[in-house]
């Protein structure tokens, strides 16, 4: 029940009041967007953390000027990888290997197919693919950051463009997907707040398939 307290405390902070997060808080969340299931085990994306207040100031212009960009205590950008590459997929099973210690032959045949499949796809499909694993990321640091009591702010609303040159990340063979200032609710200030959570009823939204 605590977790779903939890889930029922968080909403879509619309005020962050600039008080800084406790850096093992944050590690703490990042550590579960890390553990997060991806497709394959690739973790086809990166967390850029940004704790500097001008690369901050830079991204609000264009994330609608959303004050909790500026205000949050971190930002955290999760960027999808450009392209499943030979080089980026032998990294992860060759990593695998080395961690387990020993080869498998059927995870070396796994390896293989993948080598055979998503390199020679369009680099657009791959990166849409990855991003949907970082959604999967996101939303554990979402709730993680809820389970941590802080505040967390889902933003889609931003020119992902812009972004990656503020960051560099297309020369890193990275794109931003999306974005999640993390910090402290300003209650005086955010209408949300006292709002009562509003989500479909369970009838409306789970089909239980006999």
């Amino acid at each position: 029940m605590e977790l779903l307290d939890k889930l029922n405390w968080r909403y879509a902070t619309k005020a962050m009041n600039g008080e800084k997060v406790a850096e093992d808080k944050i590690e703490r969340i990042l550590e579960a967007a890390r553990l997060a299931p991806t497709s394959s085990g690739l973790q086809p994306f990166e967390i850029f953390v940004v704790k500097n207040q001008d690369i901050k100031e830079q991204i609000k212009p264009i994330a609608w000027n959303q004050s909790v960009i500026t205000d949050c205590s971190h930002l955290l950008v999760f960027a999808a990888w450009d392209h499943y590459t030979p080089e980026r997929i032998n990294y992860m099973f060759d990593l695998t290997n080395d961690i387990r210690g020993f080869k498998n032959e059927g995870w070396e045949n796994y390896r293989q197919m993948l080598l055979g499949m998503y390199p020679q796809k369009d680099p657009e499909e791959n990166f849409i693919h990855a991003s949907k694993q970082a959604y999967i990321a996101f939303t554990e640091a979402i709730t993680a950051a809820a389970f941590e009591g802080v505040d967390a702010t889902p933003l889609e609303g931003f020119e992902p463009d812009a972004v990656d040159k503020i960051l560099n990340l297309r020369e890193k063979g990275l794109r931003s997907a999306v974005l999640l200032p993390l910090g402290y609710r300003k209650t005086e200030e955010d209408w949300l707040v006292n709002l009562v959570k509003v989500r479909k009823p369970m009838e409306d939204l789970i089909t239980i398939i006999e």
